[in-house]
Protein backbone atom coordinates (compact mmCIF):
# COMPACT_ATOMS: atom_id res chain seq x y z
CA UNK A 1 0.00 0.00 0.00
CA UNK A 2 1.21 3.51 -0.85
CA UNK A 3 1.16 6.09 1.95
CA UNK A 4 0.71 9.56 0.47
CA UNK A 5 0.54 13.07 1.83
CA UNK A 6 -1.54 15.64 -0.01
CA UNK A 7 -1.14 19.32 0.78
CA UNK A 8 -1.31 22.84 -0.66
CA UNK A 9 1.50 25.13 0.46
CA UNK A 10 2.46 28.77 0.02
CA UNK A 11 5.95 29.84 -1.06
CA UNK A 12 7.23 29.47 2.52
CA UNK A 13 5.48 26.11 3.12
CA UNK A 14 2.55 27.86 4.81
CA UNK A 15 -0.56 25.69 5.20
CA UNK A 16 -2.81 27.37 7.76
CA UNK A 17 -3.58 29.96 10.37
CA UNK A 18 -5.91 29.71 13.34
CA UNK A 19 -6.84 26.16 12.27
CA UNK A 20 -8.10 27.37 8.86
CA UNK A 21 -6.82 27.21 5.29
CA UNK A 22 -5.14 30.36 4.01
CA UNK A 23 -6.95 30.55 0.68
CA UNK A 24 -10.06 29.65 -1.27
CA UNK A 25 -8.88 27.87 -4.42
CA UNK A 26 -11.66 25.89 -6.12
CA UNK A 27 -9.25 24.25 -8.58
CA UNK A 28 -7.17 22.87 -5.68
CA UNK A 29 -10.30 21.64 -3.86
CA UNK A 30 -11.42 19.88 -7.06
CA UNK A 31 -7.96 18.29 -7.40
CA UNK A 32 -8.00 17.18 -3.74
CA UNK A 33 -11.43 15.61 -4.19
CA UNK A 34 -10.44 13.81 -7.40
CA UNK A 35 -7.27 12.38 -5.87
CA UNK A 36 -8.70 11.30 -2.49
CA UNK A 37 -12.22 10.12 -3.38
CA UNK A 38 -12.66 6.42 -2.73
CA UNK A 39 -9.70 6.25 -0.35
CA UNK A 40 -8.95 6.44 3.36
CA UNK A 41 -7.95 9.95 4.46
CA UNK A 42 -6.02 10.40 7.69
CA UNK A 43 -6.12 13.68 9.60
CA UNK A 44 -5.67 15.07 13.06
CA UNK A 45 -8.66 15.97 15.19
CA UNK A 46 -8.15 19.71 14.79
CA UNK A 47 -8.03 19.36 11.01
CA UNK A 48 -11.22 17.33 11.09
CA UNK A 49 -12.92 19.98 13.21
CA UNK A 50 -11.74 22.73 10.84
CA UNK A 51 -13.73 21.19 7.97
CA UNK A 52 -17.10 22.88 7.51
CA UNK A 53 -19.82 20.80 9.19
CA UNK A 54 -21.67 20.41 5.89
CA UNK A 55 -18.65 18.55 4.45
CA UNK A 56 -17.90 16.40 7.52
CA UNK A 57 -17.11 13.61 7.26
CA UNK A 58 -15.55 14.10 3.83
CA UNK A 59 -17.93 12.27 1.48
CA UNK A 60 -16.97 9.14 -0.47
CA UNK A 61 -13.86 8.61 1.65
CA UNK A 62 -13.15 6.72 4.84
CA UNK A 63 -12.31 9.47 7.33
CA UNK A 64 -9.74 8.41 9.92
CA UNK A 65 -9.07 10.89 12.72
CA UNK A 66 -5.93 10.65 14.84
CA UNK A 67 -6.36 11.88 18.41
CA UNK A 68 -4.70 11.43 21.78
CA UNK A 69 -8.22 11.24 23.27
CA UNK A 70 -8.79 7.51 23.72
CA UNK A 71 -12.54 7.91 24.29
CA UNK A 72 -13.24 10.23 21.34
CA UNK A 73 -16.16 9.20 19.13
CA UNK A 74 -16.91 10.96 15.85
CA UNK A 75 -20.00 9.98 13.92
CA UNK A 76 -19.08 8.85 10.42
CA UNK A 77 -15.34 8.63 11.12
CA UNK A 78 -12.91 6.11 12.54
CA UNK A 79 -10.78 7.36 15.43
CA UNK A 80 -7.29 6.04 16.21
CA UNK A 81 -4.59 7.11 18.62
CA UNK A 82 -1.68 7.04 16.16
CA UNK A 83 -0.82 7.48 12.50
CA UNK A 84 0.56 3.93 12.47
CA UNK A 85 -2.80 2.54 13.65
CA UNK A 86 -4.61 4.66 11.06
CA UNK A 87 -2.39 3.25 8.29
CA UNK A 88 -2.88 -0.30 9.61
CA UNK A 89 -6.67 0.25 9.54
CA UNK A 90 -6.52 1.31 5.89
CA UNK A 91 -4.26 -1.59 4.95
CA UNK A 92 -6.51 -4.10 6.73
CA UNK A 93 -9.44 -2.75 4.68
CA UNK A 94 -7.55 -3.51 1.45
CA UNK A 95 -6.66 0.08 0.64
CA UNK A 96 -4.10 0.54 -2.16
CA UNK A 97 -3.28 4.20 -1.35
CA UNK A 98 -3.99 6.08 1.87
CA UNK A 99 -3.80 9.87 2.15
CA UNK A 100 -2.51 11.94 5.04
CA UNK A 101 -4.34 15.26 4.71
CA UNK A 102 -3.18 17.28 7.73
CA UNK A 103 -2.63 19.14 9.83
CA UNK A 104 0.83 20.38 10.56
CA UNK A 105 1.61 18.01 13.46
CA UNK A 106 0.39 14.97 11.54
CA UNK A 107 2.37 15.91 8.41
CA UNK A 108 5.49 16.57 10.49
CA UNK A 109 5.27 13.25 12.34
CA UNK A 110 4.58 11.24 9.17
CA UNK A 111 7.46 12.79 7.25
CA UNK A 112 9.93 12.80 10.15
CA UNK A 113 9.31 9.08 10.75
CA UNK A 114 9.61 8.15 7.07
CA UNK A 115 6.02 6.95 6.58
CA UNK A 116 5.39 8.83 3.33
CA UNK A 117 5.95 7.15 -0.05
CA UNK A 118 4.35 9.82 -2.27
CA UNK A 119 3.76 13.57 -2.01
CA UNK A 120 0.99 15.45 -3.79
CA UNK A 121 1.96 19.10 -3.34
CA UNK A 122 0.02 22.03 -4.74
CA UNK A 123 2.42 24.96 -4.79
CA UNK A 124 0.49 28.22 -4.31
CA UNK A 125 2.53 31.03 -5.83
CA UNK A 126 2.13 33.55 -3.02
CA UNK A 127 3.25 34.31 0.54
CA UNK A 128 0.79 34.16 3.42
CA UNK A 129 0.62 35.07 7.09
CA UNK A 130 0.52 31.65 8.77
CA UNK A 131 1.02 29.84 12.04
CA UNK A 132 1.15 26.32 10.60
CA UNK A 133 3.70 25.05 8.09
CA UNK A 134 4.46 21.92 6.11
CA UNK A 135 7.80 20.37 7.09
CA UNK A 136 10.87 21.12 4.99
CA UNK A 137 11.51 18.33 2.50
CA UNK A 138 14.93 17.28 1.19
CA UNK A 139 13.87 16.82 -2.44
CA UNK A 140 17.09 14.93 -3.27
CA UNK A 141 15.25 11.95 -1.74
CA UNK A 142 12.25 12.41 -4.10
CA UNK A 143 11.57 12.08 -7.81
CA UNK A 144 9.05 14.47 -9.40
CA UNK A 145 6.71 12.36 -11.55
CA UNK A 146 4.21 15.05 -12.52
CA UNK A 147 3.92 18.83 -12.65
CA UNK A 148 0.93 20.78 -14.00
CA UNK A 149 0.75 24.57 -13.88
CA UNK A 150 -2.54 26.41 -13.52
CA UNK A 151 -2.70 30.19 -13.94
CA UNK A 152 -4.83 32.34 -11.66
CA UNK A 153 -8.28 33.17 -12.95
CA UNK A 154 -11.56 34.73 -11.82
CA UNK A 155 -12.15 31.90 -9.29
CA UNK A 156 -8.56 31.19 -8.20
CA UNK A 157 -6.60 34.19 -6.94
CA UNK A 158 -3.14 32.61 -7.29
CA UNK A 159 -1.08 30.66 -9.79
CA UNK A 160 -0.82 26.99 -8.79
CA UNK A 161 1.44 24.08 -9.66
CA UNK A 162 0.15 20.57 -8.96
CA UNK A 163 3.12 18.24 -8.39
CA UNK A 164 3.55 14.59 -7.49
CA UNK A 165 6.77 13.21 -6.03
CA UNK A 166 7.66 9.58 -5.31
CA UNK A 167 10.28 8.68 -2.72
CA UNK A 168 13.54 7.37 -4.23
Amino acid sequence: MVVSAIVAVGKNLEIGKDNQLLWHLPSDMKYFKEITTGHHVIMGRKSYESISEKYRPLPNRVNVVVSRQTDLLIEGALVTTSIDKAIETAEAAGENEVFIIGGGQIYNLAIRTGLIDRLYITWVEANFDADTFFPTIDFTDWNMVSSIERKKDERNAHDLTFTIYDKN
